[in-house]
C-alpha cells in the first residue's frame, strides 16, 4: 500500500486532568474508507476533533503528505483538505439547499456598482455539486432545507464539504443515525462515491453493519486509546465486538 495521505502519531489529548486520548496513532489513505469504531467515551470524537483542528493535540503530530502539520483552527484543516460532516450536519432549516451549501461563503456579483448575492450562480453551483460529485438530484432547490428527507439533508451537507476543490479528507460522523433503511443506503452509496473520486473517508459509526458494508479498514478505539486495527474484509463483527468491549480483558 502507497504512503497514508494523513497519518496521526502519538495523539494525546487532555482536558485538565482527564485524558481523553492517550498515544493513538491513525493513518488513513486516498480512496478508502478507514471505520473508527468504539463505545461511548472511547475518544472517537475527540480524535477526528484532533485531526479537523477543532481540538489542538496535548501531545503528538499530524502528517498531510509526509509533511508534519499544525491546525490552529477547524479553518486551517479546511484550508489544507480535511473537513468533517458531523450528525448534526449544521444546515439552516429554514434556508433552501444553495443558501445551506454557500451559508457563509456567498456568491455574489456586482450590480451598478453594488455587490449582491448571486442568487443564481448558487443554484446552478449547488446542482452541478449534486450530480457531478454525488450523482443526486434534489426535486426542488426552492424548498426549505427542513423538507428534504435526511438523506437529501446529508447530501446537501456533504456537498457543502466537498465543493473545496482542494477537499482530500472527510470525516463522517454518525452519517446514517436516526435514517430509515432506503435512506441509509443511499447514504452508505454516497460514501462509496467519494471513496471511489480518490478521498480518504473517515467513518465514526455505531453501526458495525454500515462500517462492514462500506469500510476497508476498521480502527477500534477503547477508553482513550487504540486497541485494535483489522482489514474489514478479512475480519467479523465478532472480532470487533470483543475488541470494543475488551472481551480479551475480561477473559
Amino acid at each position: 500500500m502507497s504512503d497514508p495521505l494523513v497519518k496521526m502519531r502519538g495523539i494525546t489529548k487532555r482536558f485538565g486532568g482527564v485524558t481523553a486520548l492517550a498515544n493513538v496513532d491513525l493513518a488513513a489513505y486516498a480512496g478508502e474508507v478507514l471505520a473508527i469504531v468504539g463505545d461511548n467515551g472511547a475518544g472517537k470524537s475527540t480524535l477526528i476533533k484532533v485531526l479537523t483542528g477543532v481540538y489542538q493535540p496535548t501531545e503528538g503530530e499530524i502528517f498531510l503528505d509526509g509533511q508534519k502539520v499544525d491546525f490552529a483552527s477547524h479553518a486551517e484543516a479546511i484550508e489544507r483538505g480535511i473537513d468533517a460532516v458531523y450528525q448534526t450536519l449544521a444546515l439552516a432549516d429554514h434556508l433552501d439547499p444553495a443558501a445551506n451549501m454557500f451559508l457563509g461563503n456567498e456568491l455574489t456579483k456586482t450590480v451598478f456598482g453594488v455587490p449582491i448575492l448571486d442568487n443564481k450562480r448558487m443554484r446552478s453551483e449547488t446542482e452541478r455539486v449534486l450530480m457531478d460529485r454525488l450523482g443526486v438530484t434534489l426535486k426542488s432547490l426552492d424548498a426549505p432545507t427542513e423538507s428534504l428527507s435526511g438523506g437529501q439533508r446529508q447530501a446537501v451537507a456533504i456537498a457543502r464539504a466537498v465543493y473545496h476543490e482542494g477537499l482530500r479528507v472527510l470525516v463522517m460522523d454518525e452519517p446514517t443515525a436516526a435514517l430509515g433503511p432506503q435512506e441509509t443506503a443511499r447514504t452508505l452509496k454516497l460514501i462509496q462515491t467519494l471513496k471511489a473520486q480518490g478521498l480518504a473517508v473517515i467513518l465514526i459509526s455505531h453501526s458495525l453493519d454500515d462500517v462492514f458494508e462500506v469500510s476497508d479498514r476498521i480502527h477500534v478505539q477503547r477508553r482513550g486509546q487504540c486497541v485494535g486495527r483489522v482489514v474489514t474484509a478479512e475480519s467479523n463483527t465478532q472480532e470487533v465486538l470483543g475488541l470494543i468491549v475488551g472481551a480479551e480483558e475480561a477473559a
